[in-house]
């Protein structure tokens, strides 16, 4: 069960009509690094043209550029970070960061670890996990280049987070996923239903993990850049159920979650997600849970 018509009509059977889409390049200035907004003049002159991001605070769209946008003296000076519109979303759904204890369970390369340190003005305290040796490499020098001064980094597999024994009053899990077509051209190709069903299952046991480290009133912020429901809206549904975790409400770009999934009727809450298809940005999915508080 793979190739392009198969996943065509399963996205057929969500309410999405297939289109071919690209992936426009985006930024996302670090308000830590930039004090005022002279930023787009400075990068157009740089050879950069920006177009602010509608949904987005800090992001813009590289509309044109006779450079690379990793290449010039603004970026290594961190003074911004070359980030997908949407993978920009998760790290602003959180209530209030500032001073914060925060786990970014799955951290590499460090585009949202970044984001949240400076949300948080490089105040609080971070704990970025990753599990892989190259791209911790990868993250740590994000964070270098960006000046970040208040993350820890660790390599460890989020599914032993608790072995840390701390208490966080906020978890990103910008968990690891199947992606989608948009940002690989070889999606189809490369992707079987066996790959996603076992991403969710890996999906569902970091959660389980991390959601033990969570401080009483905690938030989680769940996000993919799949489609597929299994990886998203289902294993929503399976938190709900089995973790004792609500769903709350989220104000930003998407429509809601799909709440019934080839035949299957989930909780009703799962349409509080946001669900992103490929077009304007790549595909991505987001939800924000919280501990189910005490009746």
């Amino acid at each position: 069960m793979s190739g392009k018509v198969f996943f065509k009509n399963r996205y057929s059977k969500l309410g999405w009509a297939f289109e071919e889409t690209g992936q426009r390049q985006a930024i996302r200035i670090n308000r830590t690094r930039v004090k005022d907004n002279d930023l787009p003049e400075r990068m157009k002159k740089a050879g950069v043209t920006l177009e602010k991001i509608p949904f987005l605070e800090n992001g813009y769209w590289v509309k044109g550029s006779t450079v690379s946008a990793g290449a010039t003296a603004e970026y290594l000076l961190g003074l911004y970070s070359i980030q997908e519109a949407a993978a920009q979303i998760p790290a602003t759904l959180f209530s209030d960061i500032k001073g914060k204890v925060i786990l970014d369970a799955c951290a590499a390369p460090g585009g949202k670890t970044v984001q949240l340190a400076d949300l948080m003005d490089n105040d609080g305290a971070i704990i970025a996990l990753d599990i892989s040796k190259e791209r911790i490499a990868a993250l740590a020098n994000h964070l270098e280049r960006c000046r970040v001064s208040n993350t820890v980094v660790y390599r460890r597999d989020a599914r032993t987070a608790s072995d840390l024994h701390l208490q966080f009053d906020c978890i990103l899990l910008d968990a690891p996923c199947s992606g989608n077509f948009a940002s690989d051209s070889d999606w189809f190709r490369r992707r079987t239903l066996k790959d996603i069903e076992r991403n969710a299952a890996l999906q569902r046991a970091i959660l389980a993990e991390v959601v033990t480290c969570v401080a009483d009133d905690g938030e989680i912020v769940y996000s993919t850049c799949s489609l597929e429901p299994e990886e998203n809206e289902m294993n929503m549904d399976w938190a709900i159920k089995h973790l004792n975790l609500e769903i709350e409400d989220t104000e930003c770009k998407g429509e809601g979650g799909i709440t019934k999934v080839f035949g299957r009727d989930l909780d009703a809450s799962v349409e509080k997600c946001k669900r992103i298809w490929p077009g304007e940005t790549q595909g991505f999915f987001v939800c924000k849970l919280r501990r189910r508080r005490r009746q």
